[in-house]
């Protein structure tokens, strides 16, 4: 009897260890394919397939739609009555009377602070690579004001055409321009900027949120991988891992305070903090609350700092000096420099009717084609990321019906 037992429990054990020998196997096999599969993905871009690519795209737009069409005839109550509100100031704003003032007024704020709020969502959302919106709109337009406000001693720009065009008002210049007067002429927009970032934010929040409380498997990569790095935590040995690892950390011990601190500076890694509050289901206002203060205020008025004392008037006639001390080729260098900056004091004291301004230096020329490359790029990473979304689509539904046989 004795002799069947021992038997048995070592029959047992070899099974057991088959059984987990296969599940090994098993999960090494679906990882390979998993990988096999995102490399297929992201094989999906317009300069190797571009037919398919714009075709995926086109479908992925089409189920987007269908998706938002549905999730708003959920909510029509809500809809219907912004429709409502929408009528009625439609018909304030047609009919004349004194309160056509206000109503231009209120229209000219809420179109320029539409403005830098969707620039400041399209550089957080995570959209294809995300467009760098402070380096090509926000910071030049800084800048700009700083330039402006040192060389008319004022920035009581005429309106219109401010904020298209600064042009030195008729007064006499203050005594002093100060940093603080520039900050509060750009205040408006550069924290409508932040508060875009802050929005765009939220949707790493959402999918991490919706997949903890489903239990479902998540449809997102970053979320995969915060799922894995959460597994390897204690063995975790790159620089990389360790930074989104302590990133979370802070996140998950300390709450408000450490959402505001990740926020408050220039963080790359601020996704996986969304992910992270999302995860471990950290109340909505308390997330989305200081992310706000932590981007819309604070970093918002360091960055705005940065740029003002960088393109200080003093600070700027001294780089371009330091330009023409390089030995060689720094005259030439600083001959560019210079034109531009005696173009743009023209424009400044430039009025209508008083002839055209001097023409735009190669300077000007380069930044707006910069720009232009960077949109386009833009515009395209969102379309290879709309195709490889459908990709993964049609990948996933094939697993479903693998499982299902």
């Amino acid at each position: 009897m004795a002799e069947n037992g021992v038997e048995s429990e070592g029959t047992q054990k070899r099974a057991g260890a088959k059984e987990k020998q296969n599940g090994n196997f098993a999960d090494s096999s679906l990882r390979e394919r998993k990988q096999q599969d995102r490399e297929e993905r992201l094989a999906l871009v317009l300069w190797k397939r571009p037919l398919q690519t714009l075709q995926y795209s086109f479908l992925e737009t089409l189920i987007t739609l269908k998706e938002w069409t549905l999730k708003l005839w959920k909510r029509r109550g809500t809809v219907f009555l912004l429709l409502v509100l929408l009528s009625l100031f439609s018909m304030a704003y047609s009919v004349e009377g004194a309160h056509q003032k206000y109503i231009q007024y209120m229209e000219k704020k809420f179109l320029w602070c539409a403005y830098w709020v969707g620039l400041g969502i399209l550089s957080s959302v995570g959209l294809g690579t995300g467009l760098h919106t402070f380096l090509l709109y926000l910071g030049p337009h800084i800048a700009s004001v700083t330039l402006a406000a040192y060389e008319c001693g004022s920035v009581n720009f005429p309106e219109p055409p401010y904020p298209d065009q600064i042009v030195c008002p008729n007064e006499a210049a203050q005594a002093g321009i100060t940093l603080w007067t520039i900050i509060s002429k750009v205040r408006l927009e550069a924290c409508m900027w932040g508060a875009g970032t802050a929005i765009g934010e939220l949707p790493p929040y959402f999918m991490a949120r919706a997949a903890r409380l489903s239990g479902a498997e998540p449809d997102d990569e970053d979320y995969e991988e915060f799922e894995e790095m959460l597994g390897q935590a204690e063995t975790a040995q790159d620089f990389a891992t360790r930074a989104k690892l302590a990133v979370q950390n802070m996140v998950q011990r300390v709450g408000f305070f450490g959402i505001l601190a990740c926020a408050s500076i220039p963080n790359p890694l601020f996704d996986l903090a969304g992910i992270t509050c999302g995860h471990f289901l950290v109340p909505f206002w308390t997330f989305f609350g200081a992310t706000l203060i932590g981007k819309a205020i604070i970093k918002m008025h360091i960055q705005k700092l940065f740029v003002i004392i960088t393109f200080s008037k003093h600070i700027v006639e001294q780089m371009v000096s330091l330009l023409g001390a390089v030995p060689g080729f720094g005259p030439s260098l600083q001959k560019p420099f210079q034109q531009y900056l005696e173009a743009q004091r023209l424009k400044l004291h430039h009025r209508a009717g008083e002839g055209t301004p001097a023409g735009e230096n190669w300077l000007s020329w380069v930044f707006e084609k910069v720009v232009l490359i960077m949109v386009c790029y833009f515009i395209i990473s969102i379309i290879n990321s709309m195709a490889q979304s459908y990709a993964k689509r049609i990948q996933q539904k094939k697993y479903c019906e693998e499982k299902t046989k």
